[in-house]
């Protein structure tokens, strides 16, 4: 346990945080699902540009790195077709 009060501090702020990413990541998750589960390409087509968004966000908060968001939308983007 931390004996120094700015010790003490740091860690309610990453219990915070991650509790904050596990949502999120959650989240979206739970958006991938979602979208793979779409069987009309026409569906899937209109739904895409909001799970690109919400990937994209993932992304800018810190929840996962820039190129697995960019990875997952290039696979996502081929079940469109």
């Amino acid at each position: 346990m931390p004996n120094h009060k700015s010790a003490w501090k740091r860690m309610r702020q990453n219990e915070k945080r991650r509790l904050m990413n596990k949502k999120y990541r959650s989240l979206l998750r739970k958006a991938i699902k979602g979208f793979k589960a779409i069987e009309d390409s026409a569906v899937a087509k209109e739904s895409f540009p909001a799970l690109a968004s919400r990937v994209d966000k993932s992304a800018k908060m810190g929840i996962i790195h820039h190129r697995t968001a960019a990875r997952i939308k290039s696979r996502l983007s081929r079940q469109t077709l």
